[in-house]
């Protein structure tokens, strides 16, 4: 990673990352990356659900991605994923990642936002970002639509296209200092 190009962010320990779930989710939104840095092989979707937390002893964060997105075949084939959040002035750069397929030309470039190797993992990054989850995948499942408890579910799939969930144990948080 570039130092300057990161100056204003500071690894955050694990023990002392606290973020406000339910307003970053629901609010502010994710870039989700995966795949290969290096190599120039990696996709970026924007996210509004998933969660944070312990699992198996171990901190984590929890995506879901449905399988006709093209992000999916990246989190399929790569073991990292990041979780980029922007300041409010980047929500048009996360709604166009969110409406537009890296199958179609670089959305990636088009949204303004400027992908940068991670510290930890192979996934990139964002160098505009203020606060970077870095991931690598421990558990992936599948909604079972026959688990919903509660009917109205059903209704956010209504070309029954479930999502896959993964569960990746958090490695590295990097967040602003400013």
């Amino acid at each position: 990673m570039n130092p300057e190009t990161r100056m204003n962010l500071k690894a955050i320990p694990l023990d002392q990352f606290i973020v406000p779930a339910a307003d970053i989710w629901a609010n502010r939104w994710f870039a989700l990356s995966s795949g290969d840095f290096a190599s120039r092989d990696f996709n970026t979707m924007t996210v509004a659900w998933g969660s944070f937390g312990t699992m198996w002893q171990w901190p984590f964060a929890q995506v879901v991605v449905r399988p006709t997105r093209y992000t999916y075949e990246f989190m399929e084939k790569y073991p990292t994923f990041t979780l980029c959040a922007f300041d409010k002035d980047r929500q048009a750069a996360l709604e166009f990642l969110g409406s537009r397929s890296g199958r179609d030309g670089d959305k990636i470039e088009e949204s303004g936002l400027t992908p940068v190797a991670s510290s930890r993992v192979a996934a990139p990054s964002f160098a505009e970002a203020e606060l970077i989850i870095e991931c690598v995948k421990i558990y992936w499942d599948d909604i079972d639509p026959s688990h919903f408890l509660d009917p109205e579910i059903e209704n956010r799939y209504p070309l029954r296209d479930y999502h896959r969930i993964y569960f990746g144990r958090i490695e590295a948080v990097l967040g602003r200092t400013d």
